[in-house]
């Protein structure tokens, strides 16, 4: 297929320099006309970055006028990626958005509406999405191999030096916003919308920084409840970000989610061969091994420029990235109208 010819707007986001080295692997889909960075404290901080070498610096409206571009990936820093990401949508380009999608639920409709009215590739950079692990524990609970899910339990957490926690006192949600989106995402993948969300969020810690850096939100369905913790505080919390998922013939547990991923499968009848007894019960779990993930965004890069060129359908829909965003600002203790 012929490179997509894209821009990226912004080296303020915390993945932009993961999404600029992602596009520059792959020259075959990508045609990278070059970055913008009109905030001048994050451009100071980040322009001499080694991934940004050789890419022309121009400003915002340079380069979204630049001539034949197809699409933009936006990674300003997140209080601002909303409304530059609604100004490239009212250009007509397909957008690579990362997350979250904003606290404005309004202003992320917009976004998302437009692109469905100009029929234009919308992707979310929800970081798991394409986790090998976590596709095989998609594919597990679509085809009934877990039984009725009744349970989802997941974590994010580890520990933010105090300029960080003041960050995240830009958003009401602060780390239940920042993190536990990632999860929720996971969640509403495996179960869709919940018929309650409840959010016990806090800041434990306001001598640091006033922002939540405590967050815990229920999400009930009609026959599962499921728990998202994500935390600024927890010693080494890191090797503790875990995904497990309960279902009336099987558990999956993901732990940690990344580098390493570690999964074990115990399924309700034991592995043969695979039986040790703990405290008199015994331990039927046997572990999943995956090809190694070489680049989180490797593949959902790939999967972006294809949809844009219409050679696939969009596996992340419109109306998805909208439920997405909805029940993470419930999460967040955000009201969203309907």
């Amino acid at each position: 297929m012929k490179p997509l010819k894209i821009a990226q707007i912004g080296i303020g986001h915390n993945h932009a320099d993961t999404a600029m080295s992602t596009m520059r692997k792959f020259p075959e889909y990508f045609d990278i006309v070059g970055v913008a960075e009109d905030d001048n404290v994050w451009y100071e901080k980040r322009k001499d970055l080694p991934v940004y070498q050789g890419i022309k610096f121009m400003s915002e409206e340079e380069l979204l006028n630049t001539p034949g571009l197809e699409a933009v990936c936006v990674e300003k820093d997140v209080p601002v990626i909303e409304e530059t990401a609604l100004k490239c949508a009212k250009m007509g380009l397909h957008m690579r958005m990362d997350k979250p999608g904003g606290e404005n639920h309004e202003i992320f409709k917009q976004i998302v509406e437009l692109q469905r009215k100009n029929k234009k590739a919308f992707q979310m950079a929800y970081m798991y999405r394409y986790n090998p692990y976590i596709k095989k524990c998609l594919e597990m609970v679509r085809s009934g191999e877990l039984g009725e899910i009744f349970e989802i339990d997941c974590q994010m957490s580890t520990t933010h030096v105090p300029h960080y926690r003041q960050w995240l006192s830009n958003f009401k949600g602060g780390d239940m916003y920042i993190f536990g989106s990632h999860l929720i995402d996971l969640i509403v993948r495996m179960l869709g919308e919940p018929d309650r969300i409840t959010s016990f969020n806090k800041n434990s810690f306001p001598e640091a920084a006033k922002c939540v850096d405590n967050g815990l939100a229920v999400l009930e369905y009609p026959r599962a409840s499921c728990t998202v913790r994500a935390t600024s505080m927890e010693a080494n919390g890191y090797v503790r970000r875990q995904l497990v998922v309960c279902g009336s013939k099987g558990t999956i547990e993901i732990k940690p989610l990344e580098r390493p991923t570690i999964m074990s499968i115990a399924m309700q009848e034991p592995f043969v061969g695979n039986e040790t007894h703990t405290n008199g019960h015994p331990d039927s779990r046997k572990y999943f091994d995956a090809p190694i993930n070489e680049g989180r965004y490797d593949a959902q890069m790939i999967d972006f420029a294809r949809v844009a060129r219409g050679e696939i359908e969009a596996e992340f829909d419109y109306d998805y990235e909208l439920m997405v965003n909805r029940v993470v600002l419930k999460a967040c203790g955000i009201d969203v109208k309907e």
